[in-house]
C-alpha cells in the first residue's frame, strides 16, 4: 500500500472520530491479515470498512450474516438447468461472494459474522488457514493477491448472536470499537441532516437523550447514534407539520418516542414501558418546556404507548 498516511487522512474526513481504528485496519490489511471489527450496533463498523475498501480502490464483496447463509450461498453453486445439458463443467458454476472475492483478490466483508451457521463459518476458517477453497466437482480456487476477510460482529449477548470460536479469533486481527464521544456523535447527526442548519445546543441535547438510554437502569439495550439521527430528523419534520418548534414537548417527546422506542430494550422485571422511560429521559434533558400544548401533550404519547402494550 502506498502513501498510507495520505490515505488515512483522506478517510478520516469520511469516518467521524475513528482515526485510531482506521490506522489499525489499514495496517492489518497492509500486512495481509484478516480483520474483525467487534462492537455494538451503530458504532460505524460497516461505514469504516466500506470507506477503507473505497480508499484502497479494491473490490468489495458484501455478505449479510444471518442464519440462512448456507455454504452454497457463500461459495456458489452449479446451475441445475445447465448441469442437465452440459454436466458439471466449470463454466456452469455460479460464483458466490466468497469465490468471487478469491478469484478477484477482493475484500470479503461479512457483516454480523457471529450470526451465521457453524458449517458456513467452518468454510471461512478453512479459507483463512489455507488461502484456497476446494469445491466438489469444481476443484481448487486459489486466493488471488489482495484477498482478505474483513468481518464485523456485535457483542455476543446481542439477540441472535452466537459465541465465536477461538479458531476464528486465532486467524484474525481484532479491533474493538465502542461508542464514540458525545461531540463525535453530534457531528454524525449534523452530517446526516443534509446540510440543514440546526442549533448545536439542541443537537447536543438530542444526543444526550440517546446516550442516556445506554446507561439507564431500566434498559438492557440502549440506542445507537442512528436513533439520534432519526430523532433529529423527525423532530424537524414534525415541528414544521404542527407549525410548532422542536423544543415544544408535544414535538420533542413524540419525535423521541418514534425514533427510540423500538431501538431500546426494557430490562426483564421492569414494570415500566419503553415509552415511559424515554419520556422521562427527554424531560430530564430538555426540561418541562412551556409550549403550544404545555405539558399535557408531552405526556399523551406515553399514555397511548402504555395502553397499546
Amino acid at each position: 500500500m502506498t502513501n498510507s498516511s495520505a490515505l488515512r487522512n483522506a478517510l478520516t474526513s469520511q469516518v467521524v472520530g475513528r482515526r485510531r481504528e482506521l490506522e489499525l485496519v489499514l495496517a492489518a490489511l497492509a500486512a495481509d491479515r484478516h480483520v474483525l471489527l467487534e462492537g455494538p450496533p451503530g458504532t460505524g463498523k460497516s461505514t469504516l470498512l466500506r470507506a477503507v475498501a473505497q480508499g484502497l480502490g479494491i473490490g468489495f464483496e458484501f455478505v449479510e450474516g444471518n442464519a440462512e447463509l448456507t455454504p452454497a450461498r457463500l461459495v456458489g453453486h452449479f446451475d441445475p438447468a445447465r448441469v442437465l445439458n452440459e454436466g458439471y463443467d466449470p463454466s456452469v458454476f455460479v460464483d458466490g461472494p466468497l469465490a468471487s472475492a478469491l478469484r478477484d483478490g477482493s475484500l470479503l466483508y461479512v457483516e454480523e459474522i457471529n450470526r451465521i451457521p457453524e458449517e458456513t463459518l467452518n468454510v471461512l476458517i478453512t479459507v483463512m488457514s489455507e488461502g484456497e477453497l476446494n469445491v466438489p466437482r469444481l476443484g481448487r480456487i486459489a486466493a488471488a493477491a489482495g484477498f482478505r476477510l474483513v468481518a464485523a460482529m456485535n457483542p455476543f449477548d446481542a439477540v441472535g448472536t452466537a459465541r465465536i470460536s477461538g479458531a476464528v479469533y486465532d486467524r484474525v486481527c481484532r479491533v474493538a470499537m465502542s461508542y464514540q464521544t458525545a461531540e463525535e456523535e453530534v457531528a454524525i447527526v449534523q452530517r446526516n441532516l443534509n446540510g440543514a442548519s440546526i442549533d448545536a445546543a439542541w443537537l447536543e441535547k438530542v444526543v444526550s437523550v440517546v446516550r442516556r438510554t445506554r446507561s439507564h437502569t431500566d434498559l438492557r439495550v440502549g440506542s445507537s447514534v442512528r436513533g439520534a439521527v432519526d430523532f433529529a430528523k423527525v423532530a424537524v419534520s414534525l415541528a414544521e407539520l404542527r407549525e410548532s418548534t422542536r423544543e415544544n414537548p408535544s414535538v420533542g417527546v413524540d419525535a423521541a418516542l418514534v425514533a427510540l422506542s423500538g431501538r431500546v430494550r426494557v430490562r426483564e422485571g421492569s414494570v415500566r414501558t419503553s415509552e415511559e422511560i424515554i419520556t422521562e429521559i427527554w424531560q430530564d434533558v430538555f426540561g418541562r418546556v412551556e409550549g403550544d400544548g404545555g405539558e399535557g401533550k408531552a405526556g399523551a404519547p406515553t399514555n397511548r404507548g402504555t395502553t397499546s402494550l
